[in-house]
């Protein structure tokens, strides 16, 4: 069965750059423009793993995984931040809210995919 992504962030650009990466890996990608978009998607439907974006509108990525951590059906999904972030202090933030993960923008698509595949064991 092909897992399934769930990529957050407000740049279509980049979420589309992510999309092309991980369905030509096999992965079905879905998308959602910004944090608060993320956590109702993700509450919405199960995602194997979920990338999201540091900084966006309405809702940023800190704000999201603590939310989705409060989650019992998402408690223990893969997060990876892809950001432009790489301050030491924001990535031990993330990892205390929950993230899986951390990848500095711009990305190298093989990469995501090589981290896809450690994190979701396919």
């Amino acid at each position: 069965m092909t897992a399934s992504i769930l990529t957050v962030d407000d740049s279509p650009s980049l979420r589309m750059a992510i999309r092309i990466a991980l369905t030509g890996a096999g992965y079905t990608v879905s998308e959602a423009g910004d944090g608060l978009e993320g956590l109702n998607a993700a509450k919405a439907t199960s995602f194997d793993m979920i990338i999201a974006d540091l900084n966006m509108p309405n809702m940023d990525g800190l704000t999201m995984i603590r939310e989705l951590r409060k989650d019992p059906g998402n408690c223990g999904t893969p997060i990876i931040f892809l950001t432009t972030e790489s301050d030491e202090s924001m990535k031990q933030q993330a990892k205390a809210a929950g993230a899986t993960g951390w990848l500095v923008k711009p990305f190298v698509p093989e990469q995501l995919i090589r981290v896809a595949k450690k994190v979701l064991g396919r």
